[in-house]
């Protein structure tokens, strides 16, 4: 019998219907993303695991929102061998962000 691969769980605060999907930066204590999709029969929750596990290199069937399937606010599980490595992609990408938001000298 193997063990269950260690569970990360994120906040997300989710924006349907934008310009484009991706990662945006914090928001309070959550992550905010964009997705291009309507909050229509599940299609902006679709796109949010297909980003998230893109962008943090595991199985779609890894990431599962277990809180806020309604709502703009959610609470996602990330099941992944390599926890640690999934936040510093995450870090990356966030850092990214901030990086182009600041004006260079």
């Amino acid at each position: 019998m193997t063990a269950a691969p260690p569970v990360w769980r994120l906040q997300i605060r989710i924006q349907p219907r934008a310009a484009r999907t991706r990662i945006v930066g914090r928001h309070g204590s959550a992550i905010k993303v964009q997705v291009h999709a309507p909050p229509v029969e599940g299609a902006a929750n679709a796109a949010l695991v297909d980003l998230l596990a893109k962008s943090l290199a595991v199985p779609r069937g890894s990431v599962r929102i277990v809180q806020g399937l309604r709502g703009r606010d959610k609470l996602v599980e990330v099941h992944a061998a390599d926890v640690g490595a999934c936040r510093d992609r995450l870090d990356q990408i966030l850092q990214a962000r901030v990086d182009k938001a600041s004006p260079h000298d």
